[in-house]
């Protein structure tokens, strides 16, 4: 089996971009891989994305003149991105290929005006339980049992935001103080519109070959994925929780680490302020209930010993679902690289990237998949 190495990434700028077709966003965050990986050969390209039309992908593809090798499209909601990565590494470790692209594309301000619409065969969404709604619920649950406060709810946004003054892809770089977030309109109580991540237009890309063993080439250590399991009144923890906490166990145990204490840099789904307690919680960043802690008092800021989200996360540069998670790959490379400037994790050698991804349903999450780079 071979090591797998990223060669390259790149991105385009996030934001509402509806004057930019998928062309020119696929283009960006394409030509950007190319560049740092010296070369623009392929021999097969997985793409994700969600609300993309049937064909898009060879369309879009075809246009950059990426033509006549294996394209596959993948769909899993929030997770298309990184799902796609994590075929692209599975094709060059086993051999299939020498050199994939690995593409996550998606443009939100033409498909909506506001918040997503549920489809038709939701019906948790479409009776008003859209993932808001649970989201809300599950911080309204973390104020009753006294496990976060509204101030350590907010000190996540802030925190984001305050890292994202150092990444030019996010849109969303204004300093923020926990005052201003908790005044900002109730979206889904207690969650107000600066804890939620705003829909985006966007592109991320990465190149995959085998390893060369230079110095300072950064490695895939380990992948994993998890579908979610039912989640009903027997399950102790709010949702998404369980998910994570497990997919946690799989990528740990598959790259040889013992403990979530040796990773440097976190890249995590904050698609609400509430998610990236969750999710820190369940990493095992924070113990169960100081999750909010942890952001308030800057454990998981910049400078703090377990730095998360040094991008801005998608609270600052919003959420093209398909781009998010090759965007998260993409900046755990540079901080690997040490090529993330102002943002910069100082020593960073091992970087997570966790994309959850999923409909409200009976299923805790739909999937979760998780990425450990290292640099060599």
């Amino acid at each position: 089996m071979n090591r797998v190495a990223v060669h390259g990434v790149g991105m385009s700028r996030f934001g509402r971009q509806p004057g930019r077709d998928l062309l020119a966003l696929a283009y960006e965050a394409i030509a950007g891989a190319f560049d740092e990986a010296g070369s623009d050969a392929v021999d097969a390209v997985w793409v994700g994305t969600v609300f993309g039309a049937p064909g898009v992908a060879q369309r879009v593809l075809r246009s950059l003149g990426i033509t006549e090798v294996p394209i596959i499209t993948v769909e899993n909601a929030c997770a298309s991105g990184t799902t796609a990565f994590i075929e692209a590494h599975e094709a060059i470790r086993t051999g299939r290929y020498g050199r994939v692209l690995a593409l996550g594309v998606e443009q939100m301000s033409t498909a909506f005006s506001g918040p997503i619409v549920p489809e038709t065969t939701d019906p948790e969404g479409l009776s008003g339980l859209a993932l808001p709604a649970l989201y809300g619920m599950s911080a309204a649950r973390y104020l009753h049992d006294g496990a976060v406060t509204p101030e350590q709810l907010a000190a996540v946004s802030v925190k984001n935001r305050n890292h994202a003054q150092g990444n030019p892809r996010a849109p969303f770089r204004e300093r923020l103080t926990v005052e201003e977030v908790l005044a900002s309109r109730m979206i889904a109580e207690p969650l107000t519109l600066l804890q939620c991540c705003p829909t985006s237009d966007g592109a991320a890309a990465a190149i995959l070959a085998p390893a060369t063993g230079a110095a300072g080439e950064v490695t895939v250590r380990a992948t994993t994925m998890r579908s979610g399991r039912v989640w009903d009144q027997t399950s102790p923890n709010v949702w998404g929780h369980d998910i994570v906490r497990d997919a946690t166990v799989d990528v740990l145990d598959a790259a040889a680490i013992g403990s979530i204490d040796d990773i440097d840099v976190f890249e995590v789904h904050d698609a609400f302020t509430i998610g990236e307690i969750v999710t820190t919680e369940a990493l095992g960043i924070a113990a169960p209930g100081e999750g909010g802690a942890a952001a308030a008092t800057g454990r998981t800021a910049l400078g703090g010993d377990m730095p998360v989200n040094p991008s801005g996360g998608l609270l600052s540069r919003g959420h093209p679902l398909g781009a998010t998670g090759l965007a998260q790959v993409a900046e755990v490379t540079w901080q690997l690289r040490g090529q993330a400037g102002s943002r910069q994790v100082e020593s960073a050698r091992l970087g997570l990237v966790e994309t959850m991804g999923g409909g409200v349903s009976v299923l805790d999450g739909n999937a979760c998949a998780m990425t450990i780079l290292e640099a060599s």
